[in-house]
Parts: C-alpha cells; sequence; structure tokens
C-alpha cells in the first residue's frame, strides 16, 4: 500500500482501524486497550476541518478536532467558524481547545481538553488547570503516538500497525489541511491551499460589495 497524503489514504488509515479492533475514544478518560485517540489540531483551514469531518462521519469513526482562538488563518467568531462548530457537534466529534501558550483560556464552545499549538519541550506533557493536556501522561506514551506535523511520519505511516493491531493503544495527530489539499511536499500542499483560499477571499470580497473590476 503507497502512503500518500490524500483523502483516499485516509480512508485506508480509518479503514485498517477499524480492521484491527480498534474503538475510537475521546480524552475524557484514561487509555485503554484497543482505544485509537483520533486527534485533529486545526492550524490553517476551517474546511479542509470540516472535510475530514464529514468523511469521518460517513466511515463511523468519531475524533477530537482542536481549534484555535488565536489563529490568523481563522475566526471562530466568524460565520464560518460558529458553523464549523456546529456542524463538528452535529457528525458526532469532540472539540478541544488549541492553546497558544501560555494562555489557556477555555469557554462553553470547548469540550474540558487541550492541546497547545506549536509547544516547546518544557511545558509541552505538563498538566493544566480545569482540562486534560493531551501530550501529558497517561494519554501520550512513548510508542503509542504518532504523527504527520509537516506531512512527514517519524515512525512511518501507522495504517500497517493499525491494520495488524499492532498498537496497545494509539493517539493519532492527524493535520486536516495536508490531507485535503493537493501536494507531493508540505510546500506544494501549502501552495495549493493558499490558491483554494485566494478563490475563497475572492467569494468573500464580492459577497460584501467589494469591485474587482
Amino acid at each position: 500500500m503507497s502512503c500518500p497524503f490524500d483523502l483516499d489514504h485516509y480512508r485506508e488509515l480509518l479503514d485498517a482501524a477499524r480492521a484491527g479492533g480498534y474503538r475510537f475514544a475521546s480524552f475524557d478518560r484514561e487509555p485503554q486497550p484497543g482505544d485509537l485517540f483520533l486527534r485533529h489540531d486545526v492550524d490553517l483551514s476551517l474546511e479542509a476541518a470540516l472535510v475530514l469531518a464529514e468523511l469521518e462521519q460517513e466511515r463511523g469513526a468519531h475524533a477530537t478536532y482542536f481549534l484555535m482562538t488565536e489563529s490568523v488563518f481563522y475566526n471562530l467568531d466568524s460565520q464560518l467558524g460558529r458553523e464549523t462548530l456546529g456542524r463538528l457537534r452535529e457528525l458526532g466529534h469532540a472539540v478541544g481547545l488549541h492553546a497558544v501558550h501560555p494562555r489557556a483560556r477555555s469557554d462553553a464552545r470547548f469540550d474540558p481538553v487541550l492541546a497547545w499549538h506549536n509547544p516547546d519541550p518544557e511545558f509541552v506533557h505538563e498538566p493544566v488547570d480545569a482540562a486534560v493536556n493531551v501530550m501529558q501522561p497517561p494519554w501520550f506514551t512513548k510508542g503509542k503516538y504518532r504523527s504527520d506535523s509537516n506531512q512527514r511520519w517519524r515512525e512511518g505511516c501507522p495504517h500497517d500497525g493499525l491494520r495488524a493491531g499492532a498498537f496497545e493503544w494509539l493517539q493519532l495527530l492527524v493535520h486536516p489541511e495536508i490531507w485535503v489539499y493537493d501536494g507531493a511536499t508540505m510546500g506544494e500542499t501549502m501552495r495549493a491551499m493558499l490558491d483554494a483560499k485566494r478563490e475563497e477571499l475572492l467569494r468573500y470580497l464580492a459577497g460584501d460589495r467589494i469591485e474587482l473590476t
């Protein structure tokens, strides 16, 4: 099986987890054998998050989406932001805070679970008040964590291990924009995302009665 970062292979990852006997778990309890904690840090694109959320619902998968309140790329108070929050809940997903250290200001939009954005080693695994830090023990354990950060699996694509049931349990971090936008490298994928956002922004300008002629 090839391992491109695209939606077809993402479906294969979800199917491999099912074949391996894993159940999709939330961070509201400690890990148990057979748990798959599917996590999405939404750094750049609400649109990409919704694409994955719909796909997961079709595949019977449950994930936790971590959304930012301080993003320069999207605004949760916009119409798109509000619709995204509502739709994620409708699809049965959990929603956590993707916070910028040291600020961990949660509110009623979020479950009591947090993932730091671009964390440094000195605080990434430390507990936080009134919420689960998904990178603190026992939810983070060496050998039971895989991440696609910068479009690269540090320990290899986990699909074979998932299909074989090789992990006692696993926390799997997937960034939606990497899988939704086309590109063989992170640079290519980010440029594809920017091209797509350009078209979205042009539509927003037109909706705001901006003359572009």
